[in-house]
């Protein structure tokens, strides 16, 4: 698939084709690592339409499954860091908003790229706990502000979205896992229409404790 993705990252109107491949690809890993996606929805973003996408964070497979189930082309934000892997990080410079958490000009730059992205028709990923908890008990760390303060900013609307078993399946701790199902659901949307930065923190929560309600009911029943 490299020329193809060599093409398509080349310039940003090519990115509904990349993001075509970019779902393939995630199909191909997660299906080829035996894990089976299963989504449910509660609410479906419409065609054409730009969201704020946020799920919990446990696992490296978190990216193929948002992927594998959101239809809608969006643009991940994540950290800079990532940038200097090999391979990745050349196609990852080329089709994500990197941030440098430590920078606050960077912070600035990363809504300025948010917004040219958005008036592409394009919506936007981000996973609020910015990065894996180090304690592999957390069910759901605290979130950050950016996803929040992005949408409102733009005022798209929060699709949260739950992830229950990629911990599980692919987590952080080696020589563990199964393969098996990916059960995810789609949240019904928190709207960000007439809400200014003043309702932020209150948004943030109310997001939180939607996701966290769910995986504490998964956790019970488990």
């Amino acid at each position: 698939m490299f020329p193809f993705l060599l093409l398509f990252t080349s310039k940003e109107k090519y990115y509904p084709q990349f993001f075509f491949l970019a779902r393939v690809w995630a199909k191909i890993i997660l299906y080829g690592m035996g894990f089976y996606p299963i989504v449910k929805k509660l609410e479906t973003p419409q065609k054409g339409k730009s969201y704020m996408f946020v799920a919990n964070h446990t696992s490296m497979t978190d990216i193929m499954l948002m992927l594998s189930i959101v239809k809608n082309p969006f643009v991940f934000v994540g950290k800079k860091e990532l940038a200097k892997f090999p391979m990745f990080g050349f196609f990852y410079k080329r089709t994500c908003i990197l941030v440098d958490r430590g920078n606050v000009k960077s912070r600035q730059e990363v809504f300025q790229q948010a917004q040219r992205r958005l008036n592409q028709g394009v919506s936007i990923c981000i996973f609020p706990e910015g990065g894996v908890p180090d304690d592999e008990s957390v069910l759901l760390d605290t979130f950050k502000d950016g996803a929040f303060r992005l949408a409102i900013d733009h005022q798209i609307p929060i699709v949260p979205l739950v992830f229950f078993d990629n911990k599980k399946r692919f987590s952080y701790t080696f020589f563990s896992g199964s393969v098996g199902k990916m059960r995810a659901k789609i949240l019904p949307f928190f709207s960000t229409e007439n809400l200014d930065q003043s309702h932020k923190r209150v948004l943030k929560e109310k997001v939180r404790a939607a996701i966290y309600t769910e995986l504490e009911q998964k956790e019970t029943s488990a």
